[in-house]
């Protein structure tokens, strides 16, 4: 059985996912349109997504809680939007 990850933890986790993604190296020969660099980007994105997700719906979370979920949720755009286009 899986043990349960506090929210403080989820939304660290979170964004050191959203570091890793920008710190993924582009490939030199195809760069940002090489498939699985999109693949690998997107992948790091969306865990960080579902790592925070359902925390504003738990009623222990509190009101900075929400604030920083909402904040994550905006970093992995602006970070899809730096990285990708």
């Amino acid at each position: 059985m899986s043990r349960l990850i506090p929210a403080a933890e989820r939304i660290i986790r979170a964004r050191a996912l959203i570091q890793q993604a920008r710190d993924l190296p582009a490939p030199e020969e195809s760069g940002r349109n090489n498939f699985s660099y999109i693949a690998q980007v997107k992948d790091f994105l969306r865990q960080a997504r579902d790592l925070v997700k359902f925390i504003s719906m738990t009623p222990s979370a509190t009101a900075e809680m929400k604030v920083e979920v909402k904040k994550i949720y905006q970093e992995v755009d602006q970070a899809d939007r730096e990285i990708l286009h």
